[in-house]
């Protein structure tokens, strides 16, 4: 539990009172490390920063909208994203996930929820860094450096492509769970990734020659029949 509150939690929010009280109550709960920016203008400016381990993000910021955002934000990284907006229809609430938002809560809310919702997101996104920065994860006697994009295996390195990377990190972030062909296409693709499946199952196998022993028979990268994909703990 330690290592989840220690993670930064970026908040995007016009309201400066909602910003501070957020990071107050959350800050009473544990998570000592809450940043908080209030425009798309300087969101942008923390795009690349690989610390961020959950953004917090509003739709209707005063520069730009947070859909728009997320959009961006999908085409570089994986890191978990909660969506906290006024605007409660079904269409945006289903807009927001299909983004590939983690989870979408509606102003006005509990706190005791939030602070519930951010700690399952990172309970199951962080679980396998040893530190909230960590980038490697260790699958038997393969090691992935995800900075680097290097697999090693026998001591021998290989370079993963950055649709295998992502393939990989979003795997590695639901781990144990089963990634649906949509969530992973939706991943590496974003919009308008129908059709793509089969590309999916070439990543995928190149994926476990990388890193299984025998990619015919594979212990990590597993497949659920008709579902998706999973990472094996």
């Amino acid at each position: 539990m330690a290592e989840i509150q220690d993670s930064l939690i970026l908040f995007v929010d016009d309201n400066i009172e909602l910003c501070s009280m957020v990071k107050e109550l959350m800050g009473k709960a544990g998570f000592t490390h809450i940043e908080t920016v209030y425009s798309i203008k300087e969101a942008e400016k923390r795009i690349h920063d690989e610390r961020i381990r959950l953004w917090i993000l509003d739709v209707n910021l005063p520069d730009g909208s947070g859909f728009s955002f997320m959009e961006e934000l999908r085409k570089l990284s994986s890191v978990p994203v909660l969506f906290l907006s006024a605007r409660d229809e079904d269409e945006d609430r289903l807009l927001g996930l299909g983004l590939g938002a983690d989870d979408y809560m509606t102003k006005p809310f509990l706190m005791k929820e939030l602070i519930l919702r951010v700690t399952a997101i990172l309970r199951r996104t962080c679980h396998y860094e040893e530190k909230p920065h960590s980038s490697i994860l260790i699958l038997g006697a393969c090691r992935v450096d995800f900075a680097s994009a290097v697999v090693t295996r026998k001591g021998e390195e290989t370079a993963l492509t950055a649709k295998e990377l992502l393939l990989l990190k979003k795997l590695a972030e639901n781990r144990g769970n089963i990634v649906t062909f949509d969530a992973l296409c939706d991943t590496i693709w974003g919009d308008g990734y129908y059709g793509y499946e089969n590309t999916l199952m070439v990543h995928m196998r190149r994926l476990r020659e990388k890193i299984e022993e025998d990619p015919s028979h594979p212990l990590w990268l597993l497949t659920v029949r008709g579902l998706g994909y999973k990472l094996a703990k």
